[in-house]
């Protein structure tokens, strides 16, 4: 087998798999990346048992033949070469890697032995891969990165009639986003370490979604995923999403992230990074205190509700997350000052945080 390819798209390949792929495991052939060849290119896939991912890349082969080598030790080879152009070349059990003046030996494994990884030809339901992608990409702050937290450790995809909507939470707060869709899908529970691998494959065109038991496997034009699912129930989150407005406030959202950054370098870290927000007469009052000191900002705003003023207080890290996603004005609906709040962009798009309160 001799294949050419560019270093530049082998190595966006190896990138994708080298996330995937471990660097250690007891189990050796988990390590390994398995290449198959065709006269087009080659197809990079590798597994860590919960994630199978496979890549094509685009290359002219010559006498094509599958092959295993260690994942990680190709990847950095390819990396650190110096041409542009790379030139693979199988003799018996050992893969040739060159490029200008540099030439790589590495051995091949057992390619009989690697486990077999199958993707679906069928496709139950199309997404748009790019509005997926931004839709995980608004929610993934607020999983949750605790182990006994079980299904909050995911983000929820819903299939609505006209749209689909993913939601992530960690009991403290809810990131939404809603986004256009058709089809008839499942409902189901992404992990959240899952949706980070999909967030960075998902680029434009169509995710062509397949149904499997516990199993949910996503093909695009390049790239192949089957992704293990989470069991158990996502909580009734829409019950904590309050309905009764008292005072809506809109402001820059830039602005307001910068005034939290600033009040936020005296917060309390053994408190929460409580930064309190007080609303009156047009006047959005942030102030945070510590021990080595108090601080505080004032940023004007477009005021509304029945309230004329309201105290509430968040978790400075939690405000920052969920301003985010926002671009342009940010609107904030508070129901009261122990009752969870609403963060969301004030020309819609879909997104909206909703954060509880700490107390006053």
């Amino acid at each position: 087998m001799k294949a050419n390819v560019t270093k530049k798209t082998l190595s966006e390949g190896l990138s994708l798999l080298e996330r995937v792929i471990p660097g250690r495991s007891s189990n050796p052939l988990l390590t390994a990346l398995k290449v198959e060849t065709t006269e087009a290119g080659l197809t990079l896939s590798g597994t860590n048992l919960e994630i199978d991912l496979s890549c094509f890349v685009p290359a002219e082969v010559q006498q094509p033949q599958n092959f295993v080598v260690p994942a990680h030790l190709f990847a950095q080879i390819v990396r650190n070469l110096g041409g542009e152009l790379v030139e693979l070349e199988i003799t018996g059990n050992e893969l040739s890697v060159r490029s200008g003046g540099s030439d790589f030996k590495l051995q091949t494994g057992d390619i009989e032995a690697y486990p077999p990884l199958s993707f679906p030809e069928h496709a139950d339901v199309s997404l748009n891969a790019e509005e997926l992608a931004k839709a995980f990409s608004s929610v993934r702050y607020a999983a949750s990165n605790e182990a006994f937290q079980a299904v909050f450790r995911g983000i929820k995809l819903e299939h609505r009639p006209e749209s689909a909507r993913v939601v992530a939470s960690d009991g403290y707060r809810v990131a939404i986003r809603d986004f256009p869709a058709s089809g008839d899908g499942r409902n189901l529970i992404i992990p959240a370490r899952s949706a980070d691998e999909l967030i960075r494959v998902l680029k434009d065109g169509e995710a062509r979604f397949t149904y499997g038991e516990g199993l949910l496997s996503v093909t695009t034009d390049r790239v192949r995923m089957n992704l293990k699912l989470l069991d158990g129930d996502f909580p009734d989150y829409e019950r904590v999403i309050p309905k009764d407005i008292k005072l809506q406030v809109t402001l820059p959202a830039t602005a307001l992230k910068e005034a939290v950054n600033r009040v936020a370098v005296l917060a309390d870290k053994n408190a929460n990074n409580r930064v309190e927000f007080l609303v009156s007469e047009g006047k959005l009052r942030l102030a945070a205190e510590g021990d080595y000191g108090r601080a505080q900002d004032t940023l004007d705003v477009v005021q509304g509700g029945s309230e004329p003023a309201m105290s509430l207080a968040f978790n400075a890290r939690h405000v920052l997350d969920a301003l985010g996603p926002i671009e342009g004005d940010a609107e904030l609906l508070f129901s009261g000052s122990t009752s969870p709040a609403i963060f969301r962009a004030a020309g819609g798009g879909g997104y909206m945080a909703v954060m509880v309160t700490l107390r006053v």
